[in-house]
């Protein structure tokens, strides 16, 4: 059994346990994660995380952002001479990333309910593009909009509540629930 099997396997487990209500929204964030040199073979796996949620008697959504910032990029005026200088984009990454959450917060507030478990997935895509633009920012940002459970599908590394997106080495202390293919 490979590493997305196994993780696959104890979000099975873990989606049957019962979910307490009187949980704060930092609390109700789930984290799945994974080597980042699995992020293919999770991808191609994600329909799995769907079937388990719904046959645990849950609501699934998912959110994927891979794909924003190069929509962003595509529809900026400046973006030619962004690509000249990239240098030059740094004040508009910013505006990026409140344009992003704003997105992820409608989607989240759409689908919400207390019985949905909402895979945010993508956040990988946000790795290096500055200061402004951060997976733990988003998180952080939309968690108090989803009455469910906010799946956020991580590559990288958890050393206690320190997660470490693709490895790292500034981690963001978070207090998400792991799951990983070891338990």
């Amino acid at each position: 059994m490979n590493r997305v099997d196994q993780l696959i396997k104890s979000y099975k487990h873990f989606i049957q346990l019962p979910w307490p209500a009187n949980l704060a929204p930092p609390q109700r964030v789930w984290a799945a994660v994974y080597s980042p040199a699995e992020e293919r073979r999770l991808r191609l796996n994600l329909p799995e995380f769907e079937h388990r949620t719904i046959e645990a008697g849950y609501r699934w959504e998912r959110i994927d952002i891979s794909t924003e910032f190069e929509q962003w990029m595509a529809a900026h005026e400046y973006r030619e001479a962004y690509f000249e200088s990239p240098e030059l984009m740094e004040p508009e990454l910013a505006s990026f990333f409140d344009d992003l959450t704003a997105k992820v917060r409608g989607l989240v507030e759409q689908h919400t309910g207390p019985d949905v478990v909402i895979g945010l997935v993508g956040g990988s895509s946000l790795f290096g593009l500055g200061p402004h633009v951060k997976m733990s920012a988003l998180v952080e940002a939309v968690e108090d909009a989803n009455e469910g459970r906010l799946l956020m599908f991580f590559p990288g590394d958890v050393e206690g509540n320190n997660f470490r997106l693709l490895g790292a080495q500034d981690g963001w202390n978070y207090h998400a629930t792991v799951i990983s293919a070891d338990n």
